[in-house]
């Protein structure tokens, strides 16, 4: 039957869904091990609160089943696209993908360890920055000792590399 014919009250919503961290064209989707296990873990969650929805009207279920099988649909585009990084053993002695850095503000002596993750996994209050921020990349491949240089508006932050290890 024609969509012309269909009630306007029977029209589906499309669900509204906030898209992931946003990862640039091109880029590949670089995951850390808890990481890749995070994302499987929130997919086995989506699917669970399909199966646990107890909603009475039809209507209402459609809709939320809606809205969960579009976030399913964006969380498994970053699973198949997931390229887990494992740093090796020995792990190398200077900063990449995965490493926990011990950094010195140079300026105030501050110190902070912050660990380069995927973009999903990036949760800056608990220290886990993503692989493609400024930082990460003015980080990556310096060596204990070393200074990065991380540019911001209006000035430049020096940090001394301190320690570097991996999970």
């Amino acid at each position: 039957m024609s969509r012309g014919f269909v009630k306007e009250d029977d029209q589906e919503e499309v669900p509204m869904v906030a898209p992931r961290a946003f990862l640039p064209p091109g880029v590949p989707n670089y995951v850390t091990r808890t990481g890749l296990e995070a994302l499987l873990t929130e997919r086995e969650a989506l699917l669970k609160e399909k199966e646990d929805l107890r909603i009475t009207t039809e209507k209402e279920r459609r809709l939320a089943v809606n809205h969960i099988h579009a976030r399913l649909k964006l969380l498994d585009e970053r699973i198949a696209s997931a390229k887990p990084i494992d740093p090796g053993s020995p792990p190398p002695a200077e900063v990449k993908f995965g490493a926990s850095v011990t950094i010195r503000l140079v300026k105030t002596g501050e110190a902070q360890t912050i660990q380069i993750v995927g973009v999903d996994e990036a949760d800056v209050p608990r220290g886990k920055i993503s692989f493609i921020s400024p930082l990460a990349r003015a980080l990556i491949n310096k060596k204990p000792g070393e200074k990065a240089v991380w540019k911001v508006p209006g000035e430049e932050r020096v940090f001394e590399i301190l320690e570097i290890t991996y999970r």
